[in-house]
């Protein structure tokens, strides 16, 4: 898929959304490993068009950046995730837990959601300005559980509000001079902050709601304790950035980048699902530190997070294996930009070869395929590649027999010698190499399926290797498919 297609593919899902007016405004963009692959916008800001340097709030997404930095801190000894909220926070002590076994919530629960509380969406949202004092307030007039503390996935961003004031009170700093200097500064994101003078070349979009066929502008709100659930501005390229420093952590060719500010295994953690969720999509997937993380049953891992404050909507979005993403502002309440960022990293995956999951077998995994094929349609004599659980679990004479069943029910299979010439048909075979054989599935680099074709049918082989040094075959089954 061509660059210019792929930019018209992204291009016509936002058209699409001009003419049903989901909003004044919207930009957008995808990525790679490499940088920014195409940028786009529409609508107007004041008479003006919106860029890729126009700066959009980008709500809940500030949620990686909280947990960025709360891991930085773990990882410098500075804060124990299993420790109590109350460590930290000591208001929370005034809070009744739901039942007398309850835990009191860790920063574990808090940073994965499962704290226990309500999810808190329209609440949450309007809460930015509140104080650290206020915070406190909140705490000793007491809370509300959904479910036991631990237990159970709720969208939660009091508990992202309990982790700024971790931070802040671990690091020596507020909140917000954390993410500037530790986060922001180093990683060049100069187009990212906290209040409504951000440093962004193409302005401020200012945020509306829908009143009858029209548009209203919202107010800003302005920093506060709630800042760490999504208080942060942003730009396409700036946060195309993040994503890409984000999904770096994956990128063998990347080491070292920017290790400083988190290390590529914390950043690794914070894209593995540690809480599941159920119907968080079209996939299975669930909430891993600051981000979410749906398996594709094609494509593997995509990571995300979206981002809906009063006036704006956004989302980012990008392929764990390969780095390539999306991102989408627009700047009106209930927007749900998700959708067509969604629509459009799953167009750019559909095209892309390299995304498709793909597990490399271990050398020595299609090694013993060779062998096993010796052993099976051959003569040969099982040697010490099979482990021996192979004969403790079913005698290797009756698996001889229950092979030459299965070859017989596919009509016998073809002699391959190590020319690559297929002569006569009969029970052996083959005695050259079958490394270049197309593997027909493989699930772990210890695992092979691969299938040899009969005259009623195919031979379907399966072997996984054991954990040991060198690996030896384990699993060895073989049996017949043949058409009803």
């Amino acid at each position: 898929m061509t660059g210019s297609t792929r930019a018209s593919g992204i291009d016509a899902v936002f058209a699409a959304r001009e003419t049903e007016r989901k909003a004044p405004s919207a930009v957008w963009a995808t990525f790679d490993r490499d940088g920014v692959t195409h940028r786009g916008a529409s609508g107007t800001l004041d008479g003006r068009r919106p860029g890729p340097d126009t700066a959009y709030r980008i709500a809940s997404c500030t949620k990686s950046f909280t947990a960025t930095a709360l891991l930085a801190l773990r990882d410098a000894g500075e804060v124990d995730l299993d420790a109590p909220v109350t460590d930290w926070v000591p208001a929370f002590r005034e809070v009744a837990l739901p039942t007398a076994d309850s835990p009191v919530p860790t920063i574990r629960m808090l940073a994965t959601m499962s704290a226990g509380f309500p999810t808190d969406d329209p609440w949450g949202d309007r809460q930015e300005s509140l104080t650290d004092a206020g915070l406190d307030a909140v705490l000793r007039r007491g809370l509300t559980f959904d479910s036991v503390p631990g237990t159970t996935f709720a969208y939660s961003n009091l508990g992202y509000a309990l982790l700024g004031r971790v931070i802040a009170e671990a690091a020596g700093r507020t909140y917000r001079e954390v993410i500037e200097r530790d986060v922001l500064e180093p990683l060049g994101l100069a187009s990212t902050g906290f209040t409504t003078d951000v440093d962004a070349a193409g302005g401020l979009a200012v945020g509306h709601r829908r009143v009858g066929d029209g548009w209203e502008p919202l107010p800003f709100s302005g920093p506060g304790a709630f800042s760490s659930i999504g208080g942060l501005f942003s730009t396409t390229d700036d946060l195309a950035r993040w994503a890409r420093w984000l999904g770096s952590a994956f990128d063998p060719e990347a080491e070292g980048d920017h290790e400083g500010v988190l290390s590529r295994a914390s950043r690794r953690e914070m894209q593995q699902i540690q809480r599941f969720v159920p119907g968080l999509g079209a996939h299975p997937g669930g909430y891993g530190l600051g981000l979410f993380v749906e398996h594709h049953p094609d494509h593997g891992a995509i990571v995300s997070h979206s981002g809906g404050y009063p006036g704006f909507s956004a989302h980012m979005r990008w392929h764990a294996a390969t780095g390539v993403g999306a991102i989408g502002f627009e700047n009106a309440t209930y927007a749900q930009v998700s959708v067509p960022v969604t629509l459009a990293l799953d167009g750019l995956l559909a095209e892309t070869a390299s995304s498709r999951v793909a597990t490399a077998p271990w050398p020595e995994t299609l090694a013993a395929r060779d062998a096993v094929e010796g052993l099976v349609l051959g003569d040969d004599e099982p040697g010490d590649w099979l482990a021996e659980n192979i004969e403790l679990d079913v005698p290797l004479g009756r698996r001889r027999r229950q092979w030459a069943e299965a070859v017989a029910a596919v009509g016998g299979i073809a002699r391959i010698d190590a020319a690559g010439d297929a002569p006569a048909e009969d029970r052996g075979g083959a005695r050259g190499t079958v490394a270049d054989a197309p593997v027909d599935e493989s699930k772990a680099p210890s695992h092979l399926v691969w299938r040899r074709a009969g005259r009623r049918g195919l031979l379907r082989f399966e072997i996984r290797l054991t954990p040991e040094s060198p690996p030896r075959v384990q699993t060895l089954t073989v049996r017949a498919e043949t058409a009803h």
